[in-house]
């Protein structure tokens, strides 16, 4: 028996390593005679553990596939599953899939938007013997990226890998399609260079909201218009999403203006900041660069235009972040 919990915040690459996964326990065998896979959206728990309790038919063993587990983050909703780990059955392989829910829960309330794995669940898994998968990128994409181009057996010049992970941004599950291409399009072996890998990249990726903060206070407004272009495109992020990433970083400032802090940790203090006070230092920082009046104005221009998003405006969305985020940027750039 194994049992496997696949999880990881990119839906791509979760995706990739489940395929991967199943690929690996079916192996020669009949994948229709023996993967089970239950959708908690549409099934209950309590039908997928059943499964797991029963003995295979016309063979030897059975693959128990159970989908959006995320709809449980509490360790009593997933009691019976416990129970059964306790105990399980030698001839079936459990796979969890550690995804969000897409559905209600059955009181009607909305399930968790960062579901948490219970640690009950955690402790009987390792107990099992069992195996935690998570694909998702350890630290930055710079150093992700060549090790994944490497174990699909690319040979990447360090001047395209470099491009790569520009054009990527924070959408790491990007690099599955890309890579798909590349072996598609070229011969095993082959060294590829910056011409071969931009002819077959996709739209940019989207980029992490600090990303366009920080063009914004530098002054830079060509790379400023291109991070918004990149969250609204790449990353799908709505308008409305992006004025609340500015409106936080502008009340930041605001709150610090006259507040008589000396340094971040100050900083952090006046804005209620724990953990890193490295977002109280940078919002110390610009406050201090644009001043009163600059900090003012600024507040004027997010109010005005999340105004203009709303409706007093006939303007597209897309049109009202362009203008705001000029206007920041040049503000910056003239103070």
């Amino acid at each position: 028996m194994t049992v496997t919990l696949v999880k990881g915040s990119d839906d791509v690459l979760r995706g990739e390593a489940l395929s991967r996964l199943i690929d690996d326990l079916v192996g020669d065998g009949d994948r229709s005679l023996l993967v089970d896979e239950f959708d908690l959206d549409v099934t209950s728990l309590g039908a997928a553990v059943d499964a797991a309790q029963t003995i295979p038919f016309l063979t030897d063993r059975r693959i128990v596939v159970v989908r959006r587990f995320g709809r449980f983050s509490k360790g009593e909703d997933v009691a019976e599953l416990v129970a059964y780990l306790g105990d399980p059955l030698p001839s079936t392989e459990l796979v969890l899939v550690w995804e969000k829910s897409v559905k209600a829960t059955d009181t009607g309330a909305p399930v968790s938007a960062k579901p948490a794995v219970p640690q009950s669940l955690t402790k009987a898994i390792k107990a099992a013997g069992g195996e935690v998968i998570d694909p998702s990128p350890s630290g930055k994409l710079d150093a992700w990226v060549p090790g994944q181009l490497k174990e699909a057996g690319l040979d990447v010049d360090p001047r395209a890998v470099r491009l790569i992970v520009e054009s990527l941004g924070d959408d790491a599950g990007g690099l599955v399609e890309l890579v798909g291409r590349l072996k598609g399009a070229h011969a095993p072996g082959s060294r590829l260079g910056v011409d071969d890998v931009s002819a077959l990249l996709g739209p940019a990726g989207g980029v992490a909201p600090w990303d366009l903060t920080d063009a914004i206070d530098r002054g830079d407004s060509g790379l400023a218009l291109e991070q918004l272009h990149r969250m609204m495109r790449g990353g799908d992020r709505h308008p409305l999403a992006i004025m609340a990433t500015l409106q936080t970083h502008y009340l930041r400032m605001l709150k610090l203006d006259g507040a008589g802090a000396r340094g971040e940790k100050d900083a952090a203090q006046v804005l209620g900041i724990k953990g890193s006070t490295f977002p109280a230092k940078k919002a110390l920082a610009q406050s201090n660069k644009l001043g009163s009046r600059g900090v003012q104005r600024a507040v004027a221009l997010v109010a005005a235009a999340d105004t203009d998003l709303r409706g007093a405006r006939a303007w597209p969305g897309e049109l009202v972040m362009e203008v705001l985020v000029a206007r920041l940027a040049r503000l910056s750039r003239s103070r």
